[in-house]
């Protein structure tokens, strides 16, 4: 059984999700961010960049346990281990991790620093980066949609985990905090089909939902 440590973010629930498509049996234990429990020593023996999410797979490599941070490492591992939501063919394979490398290096932290700046920021004092992000996530949205209108999936024809890591920051942005409006949501159909179709999924609508507290997974 898979040690799943995550909070209620879009970076926790890529894993989440992930694990629920995949079926593999896994317990979560909740890692309260705003309460600081990513500072703990326990959990940076796990995490030693004191962010969610993190694993322990007892079965990892040889048999041996193997503990992974850094959610894009964490969706590849789970990927290959089981064979599904990356391809093996090459072209196919690299494509796919292209996309995914996109939402580390892109979506991740432009929607992360908006969402910062949006809630934390003195009044007054953020209207610069703000207006910064802003651009910037109306950029990221435009390469989205100009992806999205020539395959169904990011990676190509078929869902895989560049679609797994994507869509839970697309919902947070334009769902909890209410950006649709803001990024011009109307002006992406072919984002707006993705999203919903990702969310309509069974297996997405219960890693939405973890952690609730600790669970673990049948």
């Amino acid at each position: 059984m898979v040690d799943l440590y995550t909070w209620t973010t879009p970076n926790g629930r890529k894993v989440s999700i992930m694990l629920e498509e995949l079926g593999l049996p896994y317990a979560a234990h909740a890692i309260d961010i705003s309460k600081g429990e990513q500072h703990k020593p326990e959990f940076l023996k796990i995490s030693p960049n004191n962010r969610i999410p993190a694993i322990v797979d007892p079965d990892g490599p040889g048999g041996k346990p193997i503990s992974l941070f850094e959610s894009g490492a964490i969706l590849i591992y789970l990927a290959e281990k089981t064979g599904r939501f990356l391809s093996k063919e090459p072209v196919q394979k690299y494509k796919t991790l292209e996309w995914l490398m996109w939402q580390v290096g892109g979506v991740g932290p432009m929607f992360g620093q908006w969402t910062h700046f949006k809630l934390f920021a003195p009044k007054g004092s953020g209207d610069y980066s703000m207006g910064r992000y802003t651009s910037e996530i109306k950029r990221l949205y435009e390469v989205l949609e100009t992806r999205l209108g020539k395959v169904p999936y990011l990676g190509g024809q078929d869902y895989s985990v560049a679609d797994i890591a994507t869509f839970p920051w697309v919902r947070n942005l334009i769902g909890f905090y209410g950006a649709g409006e803001l990024v011009g949501i109307a002006d992406f159909p072919n984002v707006t089909r993705a999203l919903d179709a990702f969310v309509a999924r069974p297996a997405v609508a219960r890693g939405l939902l973890i952690p609730a507290k600790d669970t673990v997974s049948p």
